[in-house]
């Protein structure tokens, strides 16, 4: 999210709270995710960072039998998950949580599995892996997915939309050599497929797009905040290639 003015943070919120997710990633990349996760408990303690309006934790819920704790610092997104969680009668399994990334407020050994989805660049990945690695149990797990470049030659609009957003974007081995560097083990890593950006979030970022333009159909400026949410979308559709997201899965040594 580029522009920080009130405006467009009131269009861009009123595109995103309405997705299903806030970021590339599905369910069948989840389950191979956890599937490289060897030695979980039985019933993991798991927390979401950056779980958004909570796509990734009720695939989690899912595919565990572990309780999680959602947290997003976006306390619309925790008041839907809320909602959702009273809903689907999840409760005993999902604590929803409006706090700070880098202040849960968690102790140190707290969680046997960390779960980060396209959320740790707003932190920085030198301060969120010791900041995840100090929450983990030993032998813990921390998985999380991170954009990252493919080629070198791109075309300067995605450059610089990556540029302003994600300054710190590196590749796949710049990534490897945090991991390393803040003393968690590699498990495995592979690239989302473009399925993955399509079906949960630009589809329906498209949709709700259409939508909204209906809405504002007499207001310029929202017509133009519009523009720029949909861009992002156009821009994969002709340079997808240029860069991916990455899952990594990587475990605290015992």
């Amino acid at each position: 999210m580029l522009d920080q003015s009130p405006r467009f943070r009131e269009i861009f919120f009123e595109v995103y709270e309405s997705l299903p997710r806030q970021g590339p990633g599905n369910r069948a990349c989840a389950t191979r995710a956890l599937a490289l996760c060897d030695g979980l408990p039985i019933a993991p303690r798991i927390l979401d960072l950056g779980c958004g309006l909570g796509g990734q934790t009720l695939h989690l819920v899912d595919l565990t039998d572990g309780h999680i704790v959602a947290v997003d610092s976006h306390a619309p997104f925790i008041t839907h998950l809320a909602a959702s969680v009273a809903a689907n009668g999840l409760g005993h399994r999902i604590t929803p949580l409006c706090a700070d990334m880098a202040h849960t407020g968690f102790p140190p050994g707290s969680f046997d599995l960390i779960w980060s989805e396209g959320a740790l660049y707003n932190l920085g990945l030198d301060a969120a892996l010791p900041l995840c690695r100090d929450l983990l149990r030993p032998g813990g797990h921390l998985v999380f997915t991170d954009a990252v470049w493919r080629k070198s030659d791109v075309p300067e609009e995605v450059r610089r939309g990556f540029d302003q957003d994600s300054p710190a974007m590196g590749w796949t081995q710049d990534v490897l050599a945090a991991v390393a560097r803040h003393g968690l083990d590699l498990l495995g890593h592979f690239t989302l497929p473009d399925a993955a950006w399509w079906e949960d979030f630009y589809t329906p970022m498209q949709a709700r797009v259409r939508e909204m333009r209906r809405k504002y159909a007499h207001d310029p400026e929202a017509q133009a905040i519009l523009d720029s949410i949909h861009r992002e979308a156009k821009l994969h559709a002709a340079h997808g290639d240029c860069y991916a997201y990455e899952f990594f899965v990587t475990r605290r040594p015992a």
